[in-house]
């Protein structure tokens, strides 16, 4: 039986030398897997049958197959370990396809809103009223399917409402071109306040707004959040509502006149309310307002009724020179020190103050 562990070992040492070369030629490893099996059957047969004589040929063939099998299952968890290295390699190469169609689908939705972009920029320059409405109402839709434009097409819109607009004070007497510019300025506060988020919104972001001189009629940001407010130098007409909003920066109304009704009841400033040399012609509600930050109402001129009903004033305003000429609720919250030096109110109007407001004086 010697030569049956001879002619194992040289079948196992063909089928090493064989797979060595179909391994660097990437070619398949079975042949030289079956040749080795054979060659470890002899081998470990053979050797058995000579160490041994006298043993049971049944255990010597037992143990040859045994043999064999290990080297066929080794093959068997190569090929395995292959099969799951080559899907790993093929879903990384899925992946990455996929993250390269979506940087490319990416770039192409940037790319169409950027001109979408251009094309309602362009537009808000129309002539006719009805394609800058359709701006509008595109930079806009823009806005709301991509946040990253919020903030740009508010300025947009708040910029086209600084342009200068003076129609007549009695809206009977505006010609129809100021009616027609009325309604695409009416469109763009809409869309301002739709734009802006609910003021119950936790989370959501702080778009600001730039109002400079600009002409607003029946503006209606209520029960809405903003950034900074900065109305200066404006003109609000008829009806403008502002309750129920949340300041979270500077709000600045300086220098900006109200002909006509104010709401800014329970409006929450959490920074600077500035109200300096205001003047409010209309009915002005500041009831339940709370002013957390510091405040100045400096030489403001409230000529109508005006409600400061449990106002809350964080820190001491400043009201020296406001002048409250008509019906004044000035029943406020105001913090230890508060001083109303130089604030006047007329006799000849029902006015409640509050106690701890020396210095108030009277005039006709």
């Amino acid at each position: 039986m010697t030569y049956l562990w001879i002619a194992g070992a040289v079948g196992v040492a063909v089928a090493a030398v064989l797979a060595l070369l179909r391994q660097r030629a990437r070619k398949s490893l079975l042949a030289p897997t079956l040749v080795g099996s054979v060659g470890a059957f002899l081998l470990v047969g053979g050797w058995l049958f000579v160490a041994d004589p006298n043993a049971p040929k049944n255990e010597a063939v037992k143990t040859g197959g045994l043999a064999a099998g290990a080297i066929v299952a080794l093959y068997a968890l190569w090929l395995n370990d292959r099969r799951r290295h080559t899907d790993e390699e093929r879903q990384r190469v899925e992946q990455a396809r996929h993250e390269l169609e979506s940087a490319r689908a990416e770039h192409d939705r940037s790319r169409v809103a950027d001109e979408r972009f251009a094309r309602s920029v362009e537009l808000l320059g129309h002539e006719a009223e009805q394609v800058r409405v359709g701006a509008m109402h595109a930079l806009a839709g823009l806005a709301r399917s991509r946040p990253e434009y919020a903030q740009t097409a508010l300025d947009l819109l708040c910029a086209y409402l600084r342009r200068p607009f003076n129609p007549a004070a009695d809206p009977r007497e505006r010609t129809p071109e100021e009616e027609r510019e009325l309604e695409v300025r009416l469109t763009a506060q809409r869309l301002i306040a739709d734009l802006l988020p609910r003021a119950d919104a936790e989370g959501a972001p702080r778009y600001d707004l730039n109002l400079t001189r600009a002409h607003l009629e029946y503006f209606d940001i209520s029960h809405r959040q903003v950034g900074e407010l900065m109305i200066r130098a404006a003109r609000m007409v008829e009806s403008n509502s502002f309750h129920h909003a949340v300041v979270h920066g500077d709000a600045w109304f300086t220098d900006s006149e109200s002909p006509g009704r104010l709401h800014l009841h329970d409006v929450v400033f959490h920074r600077k309310g500035w109200f300096s040399r205001f003047r409010c012609g209309g009915r002005a509600d500041f009831a339940r307002t709370r002013f957390r930050g510091p405040d100045k109402f400096a030489d403001a001129e409230f000529t109508g009724p005006v409600s400061f009903h449990e106002a809350e004033f964080a820190e001491p305003a400043d009201f020296t020179g406001t002048r409250f000429a008509g019906d004044a609720d000035l029943r406020l919250r105001a913090p230890a020190g508060f001083r109303a030096h130089g604030a006047r109110v007329s006799p000849e109007r029902e006015n409640r103050l509050p106690d701890g407001w020396p210095g108030v004086e009277e005039v006709a």
